[in-house]
């Protein structure tokens, strides 16, 4: 059976661009000072929870894409960086909420700066038609595997 190249297969693409992505983002994201040690996971909790509506683990989990294992063990870096803590939820003191602190709030805007920059760059690569060509084409992705 002759084999197939790798990079013919659509999994294999994704799995690459994603490598990429995470790649420069993580450069962008951890270039200087205090914020050194935030990753792409870091990021993404705190800027979902930079709406101040705290959230609980499993939405949480379920918004940035990461399972609970590795969403706790995030929660517990960021918790004792202080940018996020945890509280018992007002109606069911069994569930925990978690939420970004002040100093989340001026970390976040200082990483989206640099994300910004990042997909701007991107986007400057490709150009905003390709840029936007893309984006559909993985929303449309998204959602017809969701359904499928």
């Amino acid at each position: 059976m002759p084999e197939q190249d790798l990079s013919q297969y659509l999994a294999y693409l994704l799995a690459s661009a994603h490598r990429n992505m995470r790649i420069g983002l993580g450069l962008s994201i951890g270039q200087t000072g205090n914020d050194q040690e935030f990753t792409e996971e870091h990021w993404r909790i705190l800027q979902v929870l930079s709406d101040e509506q705290g959230r609980s683990m499993g939405d949480l989990a379920e918004r940035v894409l990461l399972n609970g294992p590795a969403l706790t063990k995030n929660i517990d870096k960021l918790v004792s960086r202080g940018v996020v803590q945890r509280a018992a939820h007002p109606d069911d003191s069994r569930k925990v909420l978690v939420f970004i602190s002040d100093l989340g709030l001026e970390t976040v805007a200082r990483l989206k700066q640099r994300v910004d920059a990042h997909h701007d760059s991107i986007e400057e690569a490709l150009g905003p038609r390709k840029t936007n060509q893309l984006k559909r084409l993985l929303e449309s992705f998204i959602a017809e595997s969701r359904s499928g």
